[in-house]
């Protein structure tokens, strides 16, 4: 049973739009055999969707880093990419087994950091120039 309450509070936390959204359309659904009122079905779906949804959203978003670096941070906590630079950090791999495995960890880095309108090779090149200058730094 834990695992099941675990499973719940997670998808809560990380899933409460979901939810707060089923959540409405289920009381919209029942609005009008509760109340007798037809019209408020549609009352229900627009005020839960349209206006407490976007409100609740903007006062859980969590605020930028005040370095205003919260675009590089999804690069920086990647865990494959932070498990390589830890292994070339120790030691444990040289420079050209780092830069081989990083092109094989960009060549399969996933689409959603890529934009609609961005060329794909802008944002390669943009990210192996900040993991290059982030190699010359460890190395000092």
């Amino acid at each position: 049973m834990t695992g099941l309450s675990r499973r719940i509070a997670w998808n809560l936390r990380h899933r409460w739009r979901r939810v707060f959204a089923l959540l409405v359309v289920g009381a919209g659904v029942a609005a009008p055999l509760v109340t007798g009122l037809w019209w408020s079905l549609p009352l229900v779906w627009f005020f839960g969707l349209f206006v407490l949804l976007p409100v609740l959203h903007t006062l859980t978003k969590p605020l930028p880093d005040r370095d205003g670096s919260d675009g590089e941070a999804s690069a920086e906590t990647d865990p494959a990419l932070d498990a390589l630079r830890g292994r070339y950090a120790r030691g444990e791999i040289d420079e050209a087994e780092f830069e081989r495995k990083l092109d094989r960890l960009l060549e399969t880095e996933n689409a959603e950091t890529v934009d609609d309108g961005a060329n794909p090779d802008d944002v390669t090149d943009r990210v192996r120039e900040g993991i290059r200058r982030e190699v010359e730094r460890i190395r000092e």
